[in-house]
């Protein structure tokens, strides 16, 4: 039976908690009244009162790049393999030492010695798993990546955030507040909801918590002014792509928080939600159902939005000066890295960034046609500005010592190019790798080794589940809580320890 990667962490008795999360059993269902106890001990446990690293991270900002970038042009670059392995770009030194780059990732490189790689992710998978990658699930296979509400799924890393933040205020009293900013905010559109070919991918939702969880969506207001041409089998698309560039003065919306209709006034708002309580008591049935406390939820949600001009200042990046949007550069994801970080510096505690497909299936950073010229031309440009502008500007505004940054990915990609037109990498999850700066994380510092050929772990095996229990240790969360499924079995948050080579 498969098990997954790290290191076991023991329960007594010899039994590990993995034990209780082999793939075959998705859960803890079955479990003795002794099991379970002993799980929830464990979750109850402090961290040691010396672990300085615990809790250092107020926000994340969390980048998945769909798709996966390949581990060879990026930060695990081969320069001594054969051209088939290697491919046709050359490398330069990083301001890290040990640490050659693409040579298309110039403005990177600068802010490579704030970063920590690590080059040495592995697991079983090489499918578009993004609930893999960004959730607590043991496995997965590819009818649940295509399926965003199979009742096999886990929660995504932010909604689970955002739930105990939830249950800590409801400690607190039901009048407590939520934040005038969402804590759990994801960008630039809804996920999987740009692209034609094929049906919406798994990831970013809360299942069995509730989809009053699921992320908020900005949506991206601005114009696309250049493109490239992409293919998907008899499918091309030539038109104006907003991961290439965007024309100054975008900014972002969540249409019908982040602002008012111009008829509806607040006052006139107060006179709805007064109306609405009214009609919520005439309806006593719905209070204890999910759907009326996914309802509440909402409404309480919503209103504390529109009451409040916090969001949508932080989305309206026609607020900064020219100079810091021009740090990002003129790409879709760059000015969502600037809205992540004015979020962030509002309130916000998770914000998510998804470089998304755009146009057509297999697109974002899924180069199985047209690697070196997509690389070239769509991809690298983009993310060496937006990343170097995000490190850049943290760093330069004192917020990145508390502010994690995570850039990762469903996989890597194979080491040997393909004959495809174009040239083309395929899917690998053997090896891979990811990049973490700030909020309690070691500044410039390379964890884990591939191969001479970036095609298998040569040091260091790193389980994405390492990576979130690593961020939710960051944010001051014990990774192995224990929350319930819609069954009420125990579940703890993810199965995976705490990366510590890679902590301050």
């Amino acid at each position: 039976m498969l098990r997954l990667l790290s290191s076991a962490k023991s329960l007594g008795a010899g039994c590990t908690r993995r034990d209780w999360l082999r793939v075959g059993g998705l859960g803890l269902a079955g479990l003795a009244l002794p099991q379970i106890r002993a799980l929830q001990e464990a979750s109850a446990r402090s961290p040691a009162s010396g672990d300085r690293s615990f809790g250092r991270a107020k926000a994340i900002i969390l980048i998945h790049l769909y798709g996966a970038p390949s581990q060879l042009e990026w930060v695990d670059c081969k320069p001594d393999a054969p051209v088939e392995i290697r491919g046709q770009f050359g490398v330069i030194p990083s301001s890290l030492p040990g640490c050659q780059v693409c040579e298309l990732f110039p403005h990177m490189a600068q802010v490579m010695d704030r970063v920590t790689v690590l080059r040495s992710l592995t697991h079983p998978y090489p499918i578009h798993g993004v609930a893999y990658a960004l959730t607590g699930v043991p496995a997965i296979d590819v009818a649940m990546e295509l399926s965003p509400r199979d009742p096999r799924h886990w929660p995504f890393f932010g909604s689970v955030v955002e739930y105990l933040q939830s249950q800590q205020r409801a400690q607190h009293g039901p009048q407590t507040a939520g934040p005038a900013v969402p804590s759990n905010i994801a960008l630039p559109f809804r996920f999987s909801s740009r692209r034609v070919g094929e049906v919406p991918r798994a990831g970013p939702y809360a299942a069995f918590l509730g989809s009053q969880y699921d992320p908020l969506w900005a949506e991206f207001r601005g114009q696309a002014t250049r493109g490239i041409r992409k293919t998907l089998r008899e499918m091309t698309f030539d038109e104006p792509d907003p991961y290439v560039e965007v024309a100054d003065g975008s900014y972002f919306v969540v249409p019908g928080a982040s602002q008012l209709l111009p008829e509806l006034t607040l006052d006139r708002l107060d006179r709805r939600w007064s109306l609405l309580e009214q009609l919520n008591q005439l309806r006593p049935e719905l209070d204890h159902s999910t759907a009326g406390l996914a309802l509440d939820k909402h409404q309480q949600a919503a209103l504390n939005l529109l009451h409040s001009s916090k969001l949508a200042e932080a989305l309206d990046l026609r607020r900064e000066n020219e100079s810091t949007r021009r740090l990002y550069g003129p790409s879709l994801f760059g000015q969502s890295c600037l809205a992540a970080r004015r979020l962030v510096e509002a309130g916000s505690k998770v914000v998510t960034i998804f470089w998304d497909e755009y146009g057509l299936a297999g697109s974002g950073w899924d180069t199985h046609w047209n690697h070196f010229q997509r690389m070239k031309e769509e991809l690298a440009p983009g993310f060496d500005r937006g990343f170097h502008g995000l490190i850049t500007d943290l760093d330069r505004r004192g917020m990145l010592d508390d502010t994690l940054v995570v850039c990762t990915s469903e996989h890597g990609r194979t080491p040997k190019l393909s004959a495809a037109q174009g040239g083309g990498r395929d899917h690998w999850s053997r090896v891979y790798s990811s990049l973490v700066a700030g909020g309690g994380t070691a500044r410039g510092k390379i964890v884990g080794a591939s191969d001479k050929h970036a095609a298998d772990v040569a040091d260091r095996p790193i389980s994405p589940k390492d990576l979130l229990a690593t961020m939710y240790h960051l944010l001051g969360i014990d990774p192995h809580t224990i929350i319930h499924d819609r069954q009420g079995r125990p579940l703890p948050l993810v199965d995976g320890q705490v990366i510590r080579d890679c902590l301050a």
